[in-house]
């Protein structure tokens, strides 16, 4: 199966090919021209949350703030969440547009108290400035049924090019029972990335974050542990512009393939994972709101090594809410909840079965398409295991839990990305001030390492310029 799913994929795109060599067959498989080429570009060289791009603003006519809450993305409106499902194809009807973006970020990060080490790659255990990522997109309209969001991306402080989201969508409108219907297949690389609305782990607030702030050591499978390791193809529908429904498959990339693009290999999905999404999207233009579930299946070797699997089963509820207006002032309430059922008879064979819940809801204002704050609350809580969440064996720490507990307040401002704004529609740019509280890290609020590190002591301030072109 998993054989057949890499051949299934050709059926996206027709043209030259490269080859990329299966680590259980080393069969040549053969890929779509335009992964090909990307791929061609990642031989010379970090996941991250995928970007507003101004080309869609460009070959739309429209400004970026009628696609984005506050003007920048990843955040979508009604209007967004369209061009989206309709593969990135809707235009202005004028020739010539280039289907190109920019972005970069820099950043500064601060911790309440110095980490245990350093951060690496010539960065200190706190106070850091880096230019945090800057990434290539090429994104926008292929064909008047084809379009592409790709991401290529430079992040520090690995200091590596890699290959970061993969969207490829096709895409029609079809008259089904006489009502409009959009149905399309995505090619991505990250079980979520294709989903349209702000709750998944994809897209989820925060919509960028530091990578070098300590961050908790439990998280579901679906929240990105496969992103860029697999790649799958979707099938995606919308009926009558309200029932949304997705269902794919992934299968893992070989190792020379994630050495060759310059991911990590991490541990190798055993067989495929299927992937799958219901919802409810209701637009009543002035404020719209949505209800979904999703969920993920898949089994994993640790460390590559044959034998057992550990094996993981995500099942998640999640809810939107925006009020529009007259778009000066603008609110909006994202909220999920994922429990992910486990048996890890590879590394953890003592304890077996077990869960792991995530809970996560953030709440937005926006104001004049500029102006913006938003609160965010997250919980992670789960059964304990002294293999999977242990620190160091001379620790002394008991808990041996994944419980974490806090919340996260961004302030932003967000100068251009509106018609009128300064070299429209070709600029935009973010500047965020976010800080990072914890109530709880790792199973503890006091001394969870044993070390006498405290759950407050990974507090983060972060400061971030963002800016796309």
């Amino acid at each position: 199966m998993a054989l057949q799913l890499r051949k299934a994929i050709q059926c996206l795109s027709t043209g030259s090919k490269i080859f990329l060599y299966s680590e259980t067959t080393m069969k040549q498989t053969k890929l779509p021209f335009l992964l090909s080429a990307l791929l061609g570009v990642l031989a010379t060289g970090t996941s991250t949350p995928a970007q507003a791009v101004p080309s869609f603003s460009r070959q739309t006519g429209q400004e970026c703030a009628n696609c984005h809450i506050g003007s920048f993305g990843p955040q979508l409106t009604p209007y967004g969440i369209k061009f989206k499902l309709g593969g990135y194809t809707d235009s202005d009807g004028k020739e010539g547009h280039i289907p190109l973006s920019g972005m970069v970020a820099g950043s500064y990060t601060h911790t309440s108290k110095d980490q245990s080490g350093d951060v690496g790659n010539g960065f200190g255990n706190n106070d850091n400035s880096s230019l945090q990522q800057a990434s290539v997109f090429f994104a926008g309209r292929l064909s008047e049924h084809l379009g592409s969001f790709t991401q290529v991306t430079y992040s520090e402080p690995d200091r590596k090019v890699r290959m970061d989201n993969l969207d490829l969508r096709y895409a029609t409108t079809l008259q089904i029972d006489e009502k409009d219907t959009v149905v399309g297949v995505s090619l991505n690389n990250n079980p979520t990335v294709s989903d349209p609305f702000n709750t998944v782990p994809a897209w989820r607030f925060p919509y960028i974050s530091s990578g070098m702030a300590v961050g908790p050591q439990a998280a579901t499978l679906i929240e990105g542990s496969l992103a860029q390791k697999v790649v799958g193809a979707s099938l995606y529908g919308l009926y009558d512009n309200n029932w949304y429904a997705e269902l794919g498959v992934y299968d893992g990339l070989s190792q020379g393939a994630l050495t060759d693009i310059h991911v990590d290999p991490g541990d190798k999905l055993d067989g495929v994972a299927p992937y799958w999404r219901l919802g409810y999207f209701k637009d009543m233009h002035k404020q719209a709101f949505s209800l979904g579930v999703f969920g993920l299946t898949a089994h994993l070797l640790p460390g590559w090594t044959p034998g057992p699997t550990d094996k993981y089963r995500d099942f998640g509820v999640d809810s939107s809410y925006q009020y529009l207006g007259t778009r000066e002032h603008v609110f909006a309430l994202n909220g999920s909840f994922i429990n992910e059922h486990r048996a890890m008879d590879a590394s953890d064979p003592a304890s077996s079965t077990g869960h792991l819940n995530r809970a996560d809801l953030s709440a937005s204002y926006h104001y004049d398409k500029t102006y913006g704050v938003t609160l965010g609350l997250f919980d992670i809580s789960g059964s304990s295991s002294a293999t999977l969440y242990a620190p160091a064996a001379d620790s002394g720490s008991r808990t041996g839990s994944p419980n974490t507990n806090g919340y996260t307040m961004q302030f932003d401002w967000t100068p251009f990305g509106k018609e009128a704004s300064w070299q429209a529609p070709w600029a935009n740019m973010r500047l965020g001030l976010q800080y990072t509280g914890y109530e709880k890290f790792n199973g503890a609020r006091d001394n969870y390492d044993g070390f006498g590190r405290n759950a407050r002591d990974n507090n983060t301030l972060y400061t971030f310029i963002w800016f796309a072109i």
